[in-house]
């Protein structure tokens, strides 16, 4: 019977790994799946270095699905690398996941990969140069082919303790928002009081990224994910700073702006509960807003989805989705040009990548099982 087992793992390296597979075990829950969300399991432990832990997920011009993630034998390991797995347009399989950016003698992680409205796809990662989050800084490639070659890595921003988490956004002038994050405490157990959001801005006449006003808040805030509502108002939710231990003030920040990203309004807690863990948000071609976190203070289970229909003034809507301690980490969202919504996050101690799809109307489902 090994010999078959092998021979699983060959051809699936060889051709690809296969995604439909009505077999495979579901991490979502029973009723998600009668309701019409689709799951399957990308990749785990099968593959080389079990570490695979934060990943992201892109729709690219020509219908291909792109996932990157960061890979190695874990968290502060040594040398580990992003990894990038391509599921063409029309098939039913991810491809090997192959090295796309690895810096010699330090460590490279938590990568976003993002198509700009001029076809670019653009990679940022996390180069760390010490021992913590805290001694990193923000690196990137670009792609003109689909992200099928990448250009040399070259640095976004040199202070040291800068990192990225989520993707762009394109906002109604033209320039492109990323999300980023100063990380201070130099603890790899705390994140601290200090650390801040930040955003990064590009006007695409000019191609430099300029770093906005920070998000300040009581107790730190790290991961910041936006949307935009009006040409001047825009909303970010942030990843809460401090420890992991238990406590009762574990909660998502929340801070606009009213000058189109420009400065930023004090971080204040939101009703959302968050136990250090990232969280995502995602406007709809609907106008609608998805967030997606932890409803725990303390722990990384349920994953959640909320979504709000009346620009952020309620989330009328709640569903989790996945409720057995997995540890469901790292959300990221994109909505497809079809309309579909694809999440991928991470479980099984971060070794394994899940996807799961669904539309908007999955979300206005009501379900006993539901929070």
């Amino acid at each position: 019977m090994s010999w078959l087992v092998g021979l699983v793992l060959v051809l699936s390296c060889c051709f690809g790994i296969k995604t439909a597979n009505s077999e495979e075990p579901s991490v979502v829950t029973q009723q998600a799946l009668r309701d019409g969300l689709i799951y399957h399991r990308v990749i785990g432990p099968e593959f080389p270095g079990k570490y695979k832990h934060p990943a992201a997920i892109e729709e690219l011009d020509n219908g291909d699905l792109y996932i990157a993630y960061y890979g190695g034998d874990g968290e502060y390991a040594q040398q580990t690398a992003v990894y990038a797995l391509r599921k063409a347009k029309g098939s039913d399989h991810w491809s090997k996941p192959e090295i796309i950016a690895q810096t010699p003698f330090y460590s490279d992680g938590t990568p976003v990969v993002w198509q700009a409205p001029d076809k670019v796809v653009w990679l940022f990662y996390v180069c760390r140069f010490g021992d913590t989050w805290s001694t990193s800084r923000i690196k990137a490639k670009i792609s003109h082919n689909q992200a099928r070659s990448w250009s040399d890595s070259f640095i976004v921003d040199l202070q040291e303790g800068m990192m990225v988490r989520n993707r762009p956004i394109v906002l109604s002038n033209g320039d492109y928002l990323l999300p980023v994050y100063h990380e201070t405490g130099y603890d790899t157990e705390s994140v601290g009081p200090d650390s801040t959001s930040r955003f990064l801005r590009f006007t695409p006449g000019d191609k430099l990224w300029r770093q906005m006003e920070p998000v300040r808040s009581a107790r730190g805030n790290i991961q910041p994910a936006v949307v935009q509502l009006t040409d001047d108002y825009l909303v970010a939710y942030c990843r809460r700073g401090g420890g992991y231990g238990p406590g009762h003030e574990g909660f998502i920040v929340r801070s606009q702006s009213r000058d189109g990203g420009f400065t930023w309004s004090q971080g204040q807690d939101t009703s959302f509960p968050n136990p250090n863990a990232a969280i995502d948000m995602l406007k709809l071609s609907s106008g609608s807003i998805l967030l997606v976190y932890n409803h725990d203070k303390l722990e990384r289970t349920p994953l959640t989805l909320a979504l709000s229909t009346d620009g952020e003034q309620s989330w009328k809507y709640q569903r989790s989705i996945a409720t057995e301690p997995l540890d469901y980490a790292y959300p990221y969202t994109i909505q497809a040009r079809d309309g579909k919504i694809h999440l991928v996050f991470t479980s099984h101690e971060r070794s394994v990548i899940n996807h799961v799809t669904f539309d908007e109307s999955f979300m206005t489902k009501s379900s006993s099982g539901d929070r």
